[in-house]
């Protein structure tokens, strides 16, 4: 369980993603991002990008995080914050994509160019996800 519960705060969220950023692998786009993914149950998970020299092989940083959290038996998920070392980092369209395969309703918190923070539900950034 999470020490700030399932409340935790966008800040609070954010800023475990940002701080796990460090320790991605990118070597060629020089950008590293890291995730932190909120489940139901409290538990954070994290990921980070990790690049490859075949980049279709790279993975991004939220990915990283929902394969985390699946294997540990997590499906249930609140709420994702991303970081980025550029101004504004939102989910790559195949991340928002993954995401939809488990809640359309997450909440994906990120900083807008001008460094304000914004939250914002995964279906407003993907309106028309491809679900079966």
């Amino acid at each position: 369980m999470s020490k700030y519960g399932v409340l935790m705060t966008d800040i609070e969220l954010w800023t475990v993603a940002d701080n796990i950023k460090e320790n991605a692998y990118s070597p060629y786009s020089n950008i590293k991002v890291g995730a932190a993914l909120l489940t139901a149950s409290g538990k954070i998970f994290t990921g980070v990008n990790v690049e490859n020299s075949s980049f279709g092989a790279t993975v991004c940083a939220e990915r990283s995080a929902v394969v985390s959290a699946v294997t540990a038996g997590e499906r249930d998920f609140i709420k994702i914050a991303v970081s980025g070392t550029m101004k504004s980092c939102t989910p790559c369209g195949i991340c928002r994509q993954f995401l939809a395969e488990f809640s359309k309703d997450i909440v994906v918190v990120y900083k807008e160019p001008d460094g304000t923070l914004c939250s914002k539900k995964l279906s407003e950034l993907l309106p028309d996800s491809f679900i079966y």
